[in-house]
């Protein structure tokens, strides 16, 4: 009788983690975006003098 309350129990734990995958993904793009942000900001004044200095040599 343990296992069939076992069984019966499973569809109830499965439901409560369901949305557990698509929140670690979303959580994982938001991480991205803040470094790709992050980067951008403490490197974007280089970036634009390089761009800048080829333009010039143009």
């Amino acid at each position: 009788m343990h296992l069939w309350s076992w069984l019966v129990a499973q569809p109830a734990v499965q439901r409560g983690t369901r949305g557990q995958g698509l929140v670690e993904y979303a959580l994982l793009l938001i991480f991205v975006a803040v470094v790709l942000i992050a980067l951008l900001v403490i490197l974007g004044p280089g970036i634009s003098n390089v761009y800048s200095d080829i333009i010039a040599e143009l």
